[in-house]
């Protein structure tokens, strides 16, 4: 990589992710490198593009500017080096924000076979159930489970997971198993986060429509918590098949209501905007697209 197009780069890491540490990071530079060479840029265009405090470093107008104009140049560099090198032959880093419950159980046992095929790609997982913001922290794609906020960003809908209502068999056998929506006002409600988390619970059948407002006995920021309650017989959750999926299999847990449908829980890609989707971003979004499959809802009790 020439002296121009790594300062080039390591600007946009930089700028994305805020921090000079960071972008070292994924190109194998300490963080006096980064600085020099950054330094360098900055006299070279003449202008200060980075603000750098204790804390953060900050784009000035300057360099906002400057951003915007060097960003869909490299993206069309790396275009072009990867049609030279041929669909299979990605390379660099693809930093991918997901939350933990679903990158946990249904994209990391799917990553071996993508790495395999791109034995040059690097992949960082920013996991967390907070919804990162891709394009400050430098992500470039985010995996959204649920319903998505605004449709101001570019968005790929990857696949859609059942939602189910679950319980322990010890628990459904200590407090009976509820045969309608409106016998869950006499269970134990386990809470979960987001879209699994809704105080109210909305149910079809035969094209009818009941909707259950519920209280919470245990509310839990996480999906693991919601299952690992659910699994300890605490109560009833909602998850989707994706969230409980291992559970279910095992027979720790079961589907209760299996006649009263929810409305099923939604997968999406969305890639930060302002900027091309990476070549790398793209085919890991096809791949994932490709291997997601709507599940069933599980394991149901006699």
């Amino acid at each position: 990589m020439t002296d121009r197009l790594l300062a080039l780069r390591m600007f946009v890491r930089t700028a994305r992710s805020g921090s000079l540490s960071a972008a070292g990071r994924e190109l194998g530079l300490s963080q006096p490198s980064v600085s020099r060479i950054l330094s360098q840029l900055e006299e070279e265009v003449g202008a200060t593009l980075l603000t750098r405090t204790t804390r953060a470093v900050v784009l000035t107008e300057a360099g906002q500017d400057y951003l915007m104009r060097i960003e869909p140049l490299l993206s069309a560099l790396e275009e072009a080096d990867h049609a030279a090198r041929g669909a299979g032959a990605l390379r660099g880093v693809l930093r991918i924000a997901l939350p933990v419950s679903f990158g946990t159980r249904e994209v990391v046992p799917r990553l071996p076979r993508f790495l395999e095929r791109y034995c040059d790609l690097k992949v960082e997982l920013g996991m967390t159930d907070a919804r990162q913001d891709l394009v400050t922290e430098g992500f470039d794609v985010g995996l959204r489970v649920g319903s998505l906020p605004s449709p101001s960003a570019v968005i790929r809908k990857l696949a859609e997971s059942p939602r189910v209502l679950v319980a322990s068999p010890a628990y459904l056998e200590r407090r009976g198993r509820p045969l309608a929506p409106g016998d869950l006002a006499a269970h134990a409600i386990v809470i979960g986060p987001g879209p699994t988390g809704p105080r109210v619970w909305a149910f079809t059948r035969q094209g009818g429509h009941t909707s259950l407002r519920v209280e919470a006995r245990v509310s839990c920021s996480s999906n693991e918590g919601a299952i690992a309650a659910a699994v300890a017989g605490i109560g009833v959750a909602n998850s989707s098949v994706w969230g409980c999926r291992a559970e279910l299999d095992r027979g720790a847990l079961v589907t209760i209501l299996e006649d009263w449908p929810m409305e099923a829980m939604p997968a999406h890609a969305v890639y930060p905007l302002g900027r091309p989707a990476s070549p790398a971003a793209r085919a890991f979004v096809e791949y994932l697209a490709a291997q997601l499959q709507d599940e069933r809802p599980g394991r149901q009790t006699p």
